[in-house]
């Protein structure tokens, strides 16, 4: 593509820009979704849309348009600012149907997530990161699900009968296990099911619950947020490794020098 315009979209004071004005659309967003209407916002909005157009087609002719979409954050830009784009149609005819009102409004609202651009380069490590614990933990993830799906289909055997809200199907027992491993009101349960048992029944059936929020809700979660939360800073860790293996080679080679000018 041609260029136009000499102007580079990746300069530090361009992108100081960019972001005072996704601060501002985000504000503009906010206050629409808190139904404060007013035909100077919506003229400012249509303005912060018609600059984002303007910064991608900017970028397009600066790198390219094969080469732009090649870039992952410039993939999330450029289709938030597609997509954002029929709001504007909202600025410049009458809208007399509710469900296109909304379908622009959600649109719109995606605008939103490009306030991750302000946080660009964390959020890239925090992703990195993130997709790295997954694969470590990925095993942990499933070995987790199974057990739920094991306890789910017991519970099933044990109470479908007389808990059916909770228990009368396997998929209602997976959800049910899966909202006691996470411990909020796990005792709502065990007591739903009290009165139908005697005095032994319900001794039992408290310690089954107990038993499994120990295992599920307390070293199951415990285990899988170590591991995963160990995996999410691996890559820092391993940084800091390098940096002192390499301090303690300086060090190293400074007592050598500093032995043979003894000697």
């Amino acid at each position: 593509m041609k260029k136009i315009f000499d102007i580079d979209p990746y300069h530090g004071k361009m992108d100081k820009i960019v972001m005072v004005v996704i601060l501002i659309n985000s504000i503009i967003i906010f206050l629409d979704a808190s139904n404060i209407h007013s035909a100077w916002l919506t003229h400012l909005d249509t303005l912060c849309t018609l600059f984002f157009v303007g910064e991608m087609l900017l970028k397009m002719q600066y790198n390219g348009v094969i080469e732009y979409w090649k870039k992952g954050w410039n993939k999330l830009d450029g289709t938030l600012v597609i997509l954002s784009l029929p709001s504007m149609l909202a600025s410049f005819m009458p809208i007399t149907d509710l469900s296109f009102l909304l379908i622009f409004r959600m649109l719109r609202a995606l605008r939103f997530l490009r306030i991750l651009h302000i946080v660009q380069e964390d959020a890239e490590q925090i992703g990195r990161n993130f997709q790295k614990a997954l694969r470590d933990s990925a095993s942990l993830f499933v070995g987790y699900f199974i057990v739920i799906c094991i306890f789910a289909l017991l519970s099933t055997s044990l109470f479908g009968h007389i808990a059916p809200q909770y228990f009368g199907t396997p998929m209602d027992s997976i959800y049910s296990i899966f909202k006691l491993f996470t411990i909020e009101g796990w005792y709502d349960i065990p007591d739903a099911l009290a009165n139908s048992f005697g005095t032994w029944g319900i001794i039992l059936t408290r310690l089954y619950f107990v038993f499994l929020l120990i295992l599920g809700g307390i070293i199951g979660l415990s285990l899988i947020n170590s591991v995963f939360v160990d995996a999410m800073v691996s890559d820092n860790n391993n940084d800091i490794k390098i940096k002192i293996e390499e301090l303690e080679k300086k060090i190293d080679k400074l007592i050598e020098e500093t032995n043979k000018k003894e000697v």
